[in-house]
């Protein structure tokens, strides 16, 4: 039979979706190519705001429209966050959530003998381990995500992930360098780790996320090694200079900001200030030669006046971001803010949505011009169209470049020439 996944949000989730595929190809399924008809369809949610919640019952419908003789499963974070939701989605067979992913292949195997809807939704349990799971292909993928923390003990005010993912849980050590040599065995140059909040891995193990970066530097095959977004606050100056001792460390990080007003981080309850922030970006920059840091910032949550606003905006000018995700608050039942007062019209945070991203923008294309005439490793992903190529820098620079011969999966040295909108232009260095 045919699996088809479908995967909304995160890099975590990507990397589960595929882990979950994998447990589904080892019991006899089939990976679907995309000129064929599922037999299966998981989709796998996120519910981080609640357009997410919106889009997987967009996605629902329209996956038992197109597939009506599919057993589609639903999980992920949308049902473990919001059972009752989630089984009220009739459109879905089987509805899992987050803590039972083992059970995915004997509940399809239950469906398809007696055809009668499961609904199984496992409470994340406080003392509860890493789950058990390991991927050894990415399905077209050219580097490899591998989920090794799970769950966040920090309750920001806006958030709903700690309801959803469970408290902290890290992957040992040793299962994270058995994955590695695996993955490494099997063509992977590049590998990304990812989580719920990266920055507390090992809080469970009495390790640290410095660990598990130099257990898969010293892996012979794999020549970088990226981490996924961070939270900053844990980013002191002795674990920067740690790390920077990790030559096959990618020189790009992601810290989330979500806003650069002090008075609007408090009632965020987020863990670090704008000086903090300002200095974690400064020790990275010393630290790391052609370093990009990238981040996310909301706009419009409950309470930020104007004044607010221009201090955020003013903020993250100063820190000349490469690239932003700028996005608008949005009401998280569940959460704290949700019922906060103060809250922000619709109108003016796409007014302050707009303006931020074109502030962002700016030093965007600086930090692409500092790009150009530097010589670049570049990670070739695809052919874009015919010899041409399109991959990614150490510092995650998207680059397209001109190669007569198939360079997919390869690291291939690239002299960047100009620039083309958000994408760098190169050729390949003689």
């Amino acid at each position: 039979m045919k699996v088809s996944t479908i995967t909304l949000g995160c890099k975590v989730n990507q990397y589960e979706s595929q882990a979950m595929l994998n447990q589904l190809v080892q019991g006899g399924f089939s990976v679907c190519n995309k000129d064929e008809s599922a037999d299966v369809i998981l989709l796998n949610s996120c519910t981080v705001t609640s357009t997410s919640d919106h889009k997987v019952k967009q996605t629902l419908r329209r996956s038992r429209r197109e597939h009506p003789n599919a057993v589609i499963v639903l999980t992920g974070c949308m049902p473990q966050a919001f059972p009752e939701m989630a089984e009220d989605l009739t459109d879905a067979d089987i509805v899992l959530g987050n803590s039972n992913r083992a059970s995915l292949l004997p509940h399809i195997l239950q469906y398809l003998s007696t055809r009668q809807r499961i609904i199984d939704i496992v409470p994340h349990k406080s003392n509860a381990k890493f789950e058990q799971m390991s991927v050894e292909n990415f399905f077209e993928r050219t580097r490899a995500f591998i989920k090794i923390q799970d769950g966040c003990n920090r309750f920001c005010s806006f958030c709903i992930i700690p309801y959803s993912r469970g408290r902290v849980r890290s992957k040992p050590l040793e299962d994270l360098k058995a994955e590695v040599i695996q993955l490494s065995k099997n063509g992977y140059k590049e590998i990304v780790l990812t989580g719920i909040n990266l920055s507390e891995y090992g809080e469970d193990l009495n390790l640290h996320l410095c660990d598990a970066v130099e257990t898969v530097c010293e892996i012979t095959g794999i020549e970088r090694v990226r981490l996924g977004s961070l939270e900053p606050e844990q980013l002191n100056e002795d674990v920067i200079m740690r790390l920077a001792k990790q030559t096959k460390l990618c020189p790009q990080f992601h810290l989330s900001l979500q806003s650069g007003c002090d008075d609007t981080l408090i009632r965020m309850k987020r863990h670090y200030t704008t000086d903090e922030y300002r200095t974690i970006v400064d020790n990275l920059r010393k630290a790391f030669s052609n370093v990009a840091i990238t981040t996310d910032i909301m706009v419009g949550f409950p309470g930020e006046t104007e004044k607010e606003f221009l201090q955020s905006l003013a903020f993250a000018e100063e820190i000349a971001f490469a690239k932003v995700h700028v996005f608008s608050y949005s009401q998280r039942p569940g959460t704290k803010s949700c019922d906060a007062p103060d809250q922000i019209s619709k109108n003016i945070k796409e007014e302050r949505s707009k303006r931020m991203t074109a502030v962002t923008s700016k030093t965007q294309k600086i930090f692409l011009m500092s790009q150009c005439g530097t010589t670049q490793n570049v990670l070739a992903e695809r052919e874009i169209e015919p010899n041409i190529y399109e991959g990614y820098t150490d510092n995650y620079t998207l680059v397209h470049f001109h190669s007569d011969k198939n360079v997919c999966g390869q690291i291939i040295t690239v002299t960047i020439i100009k620039i083309n909108g958000n994408t760098c232009i190169g050729i390949i260095k003689n």
